[in-house]
């Protein structure tokens, strides 16, 4: 515990200095998950990652204010929350789903905060789906990201049914064992989450 408490202290440090590593490292840790994050605000990827690396700009820019690693994250998540509702905002014209996520933004902040757990559990699956074997990986990518139907995953990968359901299976198998050595002993239900979150 003293040891990370060490780390975090010296990452601090170097970061208020500007040593670039360190905001090579933050990117690394936190790209991902904001990436997701930010994407589910406001229903576009590939705008997504723009604003979340515009994000990382500004974190460099006030390198001076960081205290914390804490304050690292919040200060992305804001910042992130902020040009996302920021870019709806200003867009002409917006789909059903864009205009609702808007409403929401201007009412309440429970939505982000939902959205911002729901980013971390995504952070923390994509690290160990992406441990899967190839043919493990593929399959629930399929399912659980890309939200496919069993016809539809075995027309893609050209497989039938019973391999495509051993996969799956095999998968959500690792998935817990994975999750348990990690000491998040109730493996199945972060599974059982993770997969709602998904369709939600």
């Amino acid at each position: 515990m003293r040891e990370k408490v060490e780390d975090e202290k010296k990452l601090i440090e170097s970061f208020r200095l500007g040593d670039s590593w360190t905001l090579e490292y933050l990117f690394d840790l936190h790209y991902k998950s904001l990436c997701y994050f930010a994407s589910r605000l406001i229903g576009d990827s590939s705008e997504a990652e723009d604003i979340v690396s515009d994000c990382f700009v500004k974190l460099w820019k006030s390198e001076r204010q960081i205290k914390s690693i804490e304050s690292i994250k919040a200060f992305l998540y804001i910042s992130c929350r902020n040009a996302c509702f920021d870019y709806l905002r200003k867009l002409k014209v917006r789909t059903v789903l864009q205009q609702e996520y808007l409403n929401q933004l201007e009412v309440s902040d429970d939505t982000v905060l939902v959205k911002i757990v729901k980013s971390e559990v995504f952070d923390l699956f994509d690290k160990e789906i992406s441990l899967l074997p190839d043919k493990c990986q593929k399959v629930f990518r399929l399912f659980f990201f890309e939200q496919k139907n069993t016809q539809e995953v075995m027309r893609i990968l050209d497989m039938n049914e019973k391999a495509v359901r051993y996969q799956k299976a095999k998968a959500l198998d690792l998935l817990k064992s994975a999750l348990i050595r990690k000491g998040i002993r109730d493996g199945l239900y972060v599974l059982a989450l993770f997969c709602l979150i998904q369709e939600s």
